[in-house]
């Protein structure tokens, strides 16, 4: 399978991580076409030097590659096959990547009914949130067939930091409910922790600094708690988006019979924020559950 720098890539899903991994190939000189029901949203990638297309459906018969990057599987399934779907108008030889983070049966679904229709499919989710998506340096957890990954790999290491194939199709979201978890637990351990320091008359910002250079220090840490002592809400990932990642991960988790007792007690906290009216904050708003417990604001 040829280099994708000389193909034509069709991105669809131009939201909060979308649109700046589409900017970022066009950046780096890939040909871009995008399509997004808000005009706004193709306005920034146009602007970068994309191009416009009028529907989906022109995106899958202008396009060797297309990229979706939207909220769950029934989205992605009714992009490929719903009443509008481009699945029966996409090239002969063009191959789909799903960036969108869904449950991996669904993802095994999806291919194979492309497979019949001779498209391959790598799913391929990220992490890393909108930051990471802005300056390119996501982390991939990809899965699918080899030779198409290898094919795939530069154009996805334009978006990403780590571009990893983790396994077949499945795989890739496998990984990415995994992540997911890790960073669900981490965000809520630290919103405990902050939330205990301060109430036994310790600065949190000083413990931030004390330990996150440890072993308790990690990515997740940095990024969140600046967060949580600023008060700042402002989502680089969305606590429903959260909650649907989580709900995919119990359900996996339900189906192979692995046990997710800590999933499932963080999934309940971000549920409480959904019903609170905090679905749209940042996941690092968990701390907003302890505040409503405590009536301690982290830092402030």
């Amino acid at each position: 399978m040829t280099d994708f720098k000389t193909k034509k890539i069709g991105f669809i899903g131009l939201g909060i991580m979308g649109r700046p991994m589409a900017i970022n190939l066009v950046k780096a000189g890939y040909e871009v076409h995008v399509y997004d029901r808000k005009e706004e949203n193709m306005a920034a990638v146009v602007e970068a030097g994309g191009h416009s297309a009028s529907s989906n459906k022109e995106l899958a018969q202008i396009c060797d590659v297309i990229v979706t990057m939207v909220p769950n599987s029934p989205q992605v399934k009714d992009v490929l096959f719903g009443p509008e779907g481009i699945a029966d108008d996409m090239k002969e030889g063009s191959c789909f990547i799903d960036c969108s983070s869904i449950n991996p049966i669904a993802s095994k679904e999806i291919s194979a009914e492309l497979a019949k229709r001779n498209i391959p499919m790598l799913d391929a989710p990220v992490s890393g949130g909108e930051p990471k998506a802005i300056d390119g340096t996501l982390s991939f957890m990809v899965g699918g067939p080899q030779e198409l990954f290898d094919a795939a790999k530069p154009l996805l290491e334009v978006m990403g930091a780590s571009v990893v194939r983790c396994g077949e199709v499945g795989a890739g979201n496998t990984t990415k409910l995994a992540n997911q978890i890790v960073v669900a637990c981490n965000i809520q351990a630290c919103a405990e922790a902050f939330t205990l320091a301060q109430m036994a008359g310790v600065d949190p910002e000083l413990v931030f600094q004390a330990i996150k250079g440890g072993l308790a220090g990690s990515t997740v840490m940095n990024a969140k708690v600046p967060m949580m002592l600023e008060g700042n809400t402002k989502p680089g990932f969305r606590i429903d988006l959260h909650i649907k990642d989580l709900n995919n991960a119990l359900d996996a988790a339900h189906t192979v019979g692995a046990p997710v007792p800590m999933t499932a007690a963080v999934q309940e906290v971000l549920q409480w924020l959904h019903n609170n009216e905090a679905g749209s904050f940042d996941h690092s708003a968990i701390e907003l559950y302890y505040e409503k417990l405590t009536g301690i604001k982290l830092g402030r």
